[in-house]
C-alpha cells in the first residue's frame, strides 16, 4: 500500500497573528515540526496552502492550492488528485498547527481503517478529523461533497463515510497551536522560548 502525506497549512493563522507554517517554535518553524513528524511515516509529503507558494519553497515540497477555499477538505481533496496522479493507494493528513503528532500515527491508522476505508483519529473522547487516512478513491465523492453547497466539515464527511476510529492513548499529541499564548505553552513543553 502506497501511503502519501499532506500537511494541512491553508489556515489564515487569524487568531495567531501570522503564517502558521512559518511561526517560529523552538527555534524552527510549525511546519518543520510538523514535517519531521509525519514524513517518515510516508513515502511522499506535500503542502496544502493557499496564498503564495514561493514563501514555502525552502521546504522543497511541493505546495497545493485549493481549487476553492472551503476549508480543510479543500486541501485533502488537493492532496487526494495530487497522490492518486503519484500512484498512491491513500493520503495520511495533519494540520500544520500541530507539532506533537504521534510518530505511529500512520500505523494505527491503517490498523484501523482495515482496508481501503477512511480513518480519523481519536484521543479519550474526542474525535481528530484533520489526523487521517483518506483513501485516494474517495476524491470524486469528496469533490461532490464540497460543491454540493453545505458548509464543508470535516466531522460530517467523516460520519457520512462510516469512518474506523484509530485510538491513541495521549491527546497532548493532537493539541493545535492557535494563538501566541498555545505556542508559548508549547515552547515551554519543548525546554526553549517560543
Amino acid at each position: 500500500m502506497r501511503i502519501f502525506g499532506i500537511i494541512l497549512a491553508g489556515g489564515e493563522g487569524r487568531r495567531m497573528g501570522a503564517d502558521k507554517a512559518l511561526v517560529p517554535l523552538a527555534g524552527r518553524p510549525l511546519l518543520a515540526h510538523v514535517r519531521h513528524r509525519l514524513e517518515p511515516q510516508v513515502e511522499a509529503l506535500a503542502i496544502s496552502a493557499n496564498g503564495d507558494p514561493a514563501r514555502l519553497a525552502r521546504f522543497g515540497l511541493p505546495v497545493l492550492a485549493d481549487d476553492q477555499p472551503l476549508g480543510p477538505l479543500s486541501g485533502i481533496l488537493a492532496g487526494l488528485r495530487w497522490a492518486a496522479g503519484q500512484g498512491a493507494d491513500a493520503l495520511v493528513s495533519a494540520p500544520v498547527d500541530a507539532p506533537f503528532l504521534p510518530g505511529d500515527l500512520t500505523p494505527r491508522l491503517i490498523l484501523a481503517a482495515d482496508g481501503p476505508h477512511l480513518a480519523i483519529a481519536r484521543a479519550g473522547e474526542r474525535l481528530h478529523p484533520a489526523f487521517g487516512l483518506w483513501p485516494v478513491s474517495l476524491a470524486p465523492t469528496l469533490a461532490d461533497f464540497l460543491a454540493s453547497g453545505a458548509k464543508p466539515k470535516m466531522m460530517d464527511f467523516a460520519a457520512a463515510h462510516h469512518a474506523a476510529i484509530a485510538a491513541f492513548p495521549d491527546d497532548g499529541a493532537f493539541a493545535n497551536l492557535n494563538t501566541p499564548q498555545d505556542l508559548a505553552a508549547a515552547g515551554a513543553l519543548l525546554g526553549g522560548a517560543p
